[in-house]
């Protein structure tokens, strides 16, 4: 990764968004701890935007109301004519276009943090869009620095021609925390600490750039996802198995390398070698909401 350049253009509109997902509850409390006592979020040359991003997920502690809020953010949602018909999540993407973009605008918010849970043992992860991001990947590159030891494994979404859905996609630069494990509808108290301490380190590291320190050059690694693994099904659709007991407490991301990864009903076990014997095993057992039921998503690494 290359170095960040000197000089530079400073950030000084920045957000930090939580709530996404209404039932993702470190986020949710931060957010609104935030709105309520915004002094925490200041440095000397920005202070940081609050935003509890789905009211109403978040009142009704569920996950989303009509549509996955961190999915609507595409042109086609974001530009159709609006109507009365339309799911909240997708009305509440284009008022948070309108209140950080618009996207891909030189009006848009200059950084987004975005705070998530989930449910699989992924610890720390950072979540960006691709290896061109280049300020995400030097914050990444920090937050592994001052934290060896909570590991801050590095996902990149977006795969090849496809457009950013994500919330913070409407702004200039974006990041997503995902911290876990952490059921969802609760709060767990040293998740909660650790996500609050990395959003504050975050924010000194838009100090630090604003202030025009220096940023090397150098070299990580991160995942790039390939495909989802779903849990085995039988003709009406339900579950034929779950996943391997070797696997199922692992901390993710976990390397199939042939390893079985999901125990069926039957006395048998589903090897999932098509996808590739260097693939990870991510977000396992994640509690993601989508119809497909998915077990795992599954990923390739890279260094960049």
């Amino acid at each position: 990764m290359c170095s960040l350049p000197v000089p530079r253009e400073p950030l000084r509109r920045v957000a930090v968004t939580g709530g996404t997902h209404g039932n993702e509850m470190s986020g949710v409390y931060l957010a609104r701890h935030w709105l309520q006592a915004p002094a925490e979020l200041q440095r000397l040359s920005f202070s940081a935007v609050p935003v509890l991003a789905n009211p109403a997920a978040t009142a009704a502690c569920r996950r989303y109301v009509d549509h996955d809020l961190n999915r609507a953010f595409t042109s086609s949602f974001l530009n159709s004519r609006p109507t009365p018909d339309d799911p909240y999540e997708v009305t509440r993407a284009r008022e948070l276009n309108q209140l950080l973009g618009p996207k891909a605008s030189g009006r848009a918010f200059d950084f987004v943090l975005d705070l998530h849970n989930t449910t699989a043992n992924m610890g720390t992860c950072l979540i960006a869009k691709s290896s061109h991001e280049v300020f995400a990947m030097h914050l990444c590159r920090h937050l592994q620095l001052q934290y060896p030891e909570l590991s801050c494994q590095v996902f990149l979404y977006q795969r090849s021609g496809e457009e950013s859905y994500n919330l913070d996609s409407v702004a200039k630069n974006g990041l997503a925390l995902e911290l876990g494990p952490q059921p969802q509808g609760v709060l767990r108290a040293d998740i909660f600490s650790r996500m609050r301490t990395l959003v504050a380190t975050v924010l000194d590291f838009i100090e630090l750039f604003n202030q025009g320190a220096a940023f090397p050059a150098f070299e990580m690694e991160a995942y790039r996802p390939v495909g989802v693994v779903d849990f085995p099904r039988t003709d009406a659709g339900n579950l034929a198995g779950t996943v391997h007991p070797q696997l199922q407490l692992r901390a993710s991301p976990c390397l199939l390398a042939g390893r079985p990864s999901l125990s069926l009903c039957r006395p048998s076990l589903l090897e999932c070698s098509r996808i590739g014997q260097s693939c990870f095993h991510t977000f396992l057992l994640g509690a993601w909401g989508e119809p497909t039921g998915c077990c795992s998503a599954c990923c390739h690494t890279g260094h960049f």
